[in-house]
């Protein structure tokens, strides 16, 4: 990857949906030679894919709170990632270092949902316990940074 591939990537992590000539403009190069590489990308994985980015609030998805799952003495991380890979509740996971084996982040309806989905989290095979915190107001989340433009 050289630093017209890392541009991009930027600029469709900016806008996921600009055309192949907007992109050519953006680095110099024709839309083509865009094609081309945009399509590399892709086949290669480092562009694995492209989404709408929605409000949650606007779809009835009022509270978002970060949990923290910890495993107990015989948990299996590979079962706990399984069980939270089928509840549909939670937006993202992340296998973090500590006490905690993953921090997860869930978005519900209500506090009433939260206090629902906290309880099967709490029920998959292997956790012990949970933390919870709960957001109340986002500041900024799932902004694209910059890639470094110069090749390693």
């Amino acid at each position: 990857m050289d630093s017209l591939d890392r541009q991009l990537i930027d600029a469709l992590r900016s806008d996921g949906r600009a055309s192949y000539a907007e992109l050519a403009r953006s680095v110099g190069l024709s839309s083509s030679a865009v094609h081309e590489r945009v399509s590399k990308l892709e086949s290669s994985g480092v562009i694995r894919g492209y989404r709408a980015i929605v409000e949650p609030s606007a779809v009835g998805l009022g509270v978002t709170a970060m949990v923290g799952i910890e495993p107990g003495e015989y948990g299996e991380d590979a079962v706990i990632a399984a069980a939270l890979d089928a509840m549909p509740e939670v937006e993202s996971c992340y296998g973090v270092a500590g006490d905690q084996a993953f921090i997860v982040k869930v978005r519900v309806p209500t506090v009433d949902d939260l206090h629902l989905i906290l309880g099967a989290l709490r029920a998959i095979d292997g956790v012990a316990r949970t933390r919870t915190t709960v957001v109340l107001s986002t500041r900024f989340e799932g902004r694209p940074n910059r890639l470094a433009t110069e090749e390693p």
